[in-house]
């Protein structure tokens, strides 16, 4: 149980609602084969999920998790990224399993729900609506909804902005440490699923509130 009863839940996509990597690995794969670019393997891109779509095309084009590439190269591979994986979002993509029961459970405490996410909006919106998770949400904000994206707090203060919820009342439940420093930053507490992506680290490494196997463990902790 966490200190307070919560009042609102603010949940992560990619890694924690939604294993995403095959559909970013098949675009990312694309636009490196585009360029002339050896491909990389899915789990090597599920490793530079997390900061966003432009971090990741950053990575995978220069194989780092600091990585940068020059301006020129990264507008043509950022363009072609999005374009393949406009063509691929949501076609593996796989819900995980006992989502929409913990879903249905968090609202049936009276808990507001808002998925908060460094994906960019427009694939954000098509890929709840593919894996039909849209319905459970009073809010979404996306890596392009505000000033930062997570591990910055902009993104869950929109949220709760958005709901009427303080943040205090809030909690962030995430895969990885960009959720839980976003989480310290806004001053809400942080549960971390395992099994995400945690740029290629155990979430077990991190001083969360609490780390559960699945977002169904999370539900006794966060309300009477």
């Amino acid at each position: 149980m966490l200190r307070r009863p919560a009042r609102a839940a603010l949940i992560d996509l990619d890694g924690t609602l939604l294993d995403t990597a095959p559909d970013l690995a098949a675009a990312v794969n694309a636009m490196l084969a585009e360029l002339g670019r050896t491909e990389l393997p899915a789990q090597t891109v599920a490793a530079y999920v997390g900061k966003g779509a432009d971090v990741l095309v950053h990575r995978a084009l220069s194989g780092a998790l600091d990585g940068r590439i020059d301006d020129a190269q990264f507008s043509r591979a950022k363009d072609a990224f999005y374009r393949h994986y406009r063509r691929v979002n949501g076609d593996a993509a796989q819900v995980y399993p006992g989502i929409t029961v913990a879903l249905d459970a968090m609202r049936a405490r009276g808990l507001k729900l808002a998925c908060v996410t460094n994906k960019p909006r427009e694939f954000t919106l098509a890929l709840l609506e593919r894996a039909s998770l849209t319905p459970f949400f009073d809010a979404v904000v996306s890596g392009d909804d505000a000033t930062h994206k997570k591990p910055h707090a902009a993104p869950l203060l929109e949220a709760c902005r958005l709901m009427a919820v303080d943040i205090a009342d809030a909690v962030m439940i995430g895969d990885s440490e960009n959720d839980l420093l976003a989480a310290r930053a806004a001053g809400c507490p942080a549960i971390l699923v395992e099994g995400g992506y945690n740029e290629g680290r155990p979430v077990a490494e991190l001083a969360a509130d609490a780390i559960v196997p699945s977002l169904a463990e999370a539900v006794p902790l966060l309300a009477p």
